[in-house]
């Protein structure tokens, strides 16, 4: 018999402590093409999609998370989730395959619970930034722009606040993921002065493959620029 994808993890909600069954991505079947810019990872595999199974939905009171999420919840915020979320929770499961609309909706609800919760803003420029490409895979620009641009909203709050301190990401990744995703939505100035943030990073060790990049998407920022120049009425 062949080996399945997937595999069935049972998982505790973080809200209200009851279990639920979720669907993982077996390590092996994980087989990455390439990457792009924003690190969106292009899978060997179209019909297996890790991206999908990140977020945990729990199917009784409807609370979304994923591992980065904190376990601490601030005084009042549950009842907050209580009225915002569980009130209005119409029971289902999102358990087995999942289907793109399904992981969509299932990261708008992390968003949604990560917001009422005030989950760190580099997690929530993550999840934000997971929409994006989920829509970017759909085709649909508007959708993916929206998300793009609210990711980068978040990914400078982190810069300015340094939320991003205690987790996987650095400051230069933080500076270089503001640049890239100002770029995708044409603010042209906040790429322009965030690529420029990481190429000065370049003294410091441990990130020349980002710096590399960082590189390469500024030549491009360049060359836009140069473009809108010339679009430019002359006098």
């Amino acid at each position: 018999m062949e080996m399945s994808p997937y595999y069935e993890k049972q998982i505790e909600c973080i809200n209200c402590k009851k279990t639920f069954p979720s669907y993982k991505v077996r390590s092996k079947f994980i087989k990455v093409n390439q990457t792009e810019s924003d690190f969106r990872p292009i899978y060997a595999d179209t019909n297996v999609n890790a991206l999908f199974y990140n977020v945990f939905v729990c199917e009784h009171c409807g609370f979304s998370f994923t591992e980065d999420f904190n376990k601490y919840f601030a005084p009042g915020v549950k009842e907050q989730i209580d009225e915002q979320i569980t009130k209005k929770w119409v029971h289902h499961t999102f358990s087995g395959e999942r289907t793109i609309s399904q992981a969509v909706q299932a990261y708008k609800l992390a968003l949604l619970c990560g917001t009422i919760k005030k989950e760190k803003n580099v997690s929530l420029a993550g999840l934000s930034l997971r929409i994006g490409w989920l829509y970017r895979s759909m085709g649909n620009l508007e959708q993916e722009e929206r998300f793009i641009k609210l990711s980068r909203d978040y990914y400078l709050e982190s810069f300015s606040n340094e939320d991003y301190a205690s987790t996987q990401m650095s400051g230069v990744r933080v500076m270089y993921m503001i640049a890239e995703l100002s770029r995708r939505i044409n603010d042209i100035e906040n790429a322009t002065r965030f690529f420029s943030k990481v190429i000065e990073q370049q003294h410091i060790g441990g990130e020349a493959k980002l710096i590399d990049m960082a590189k390469e998407q500024w030549q491009l920022v360049r060359e836009e620029r140069e473009k809108l120049r010339e679009e430019l009425p002359k006098n």
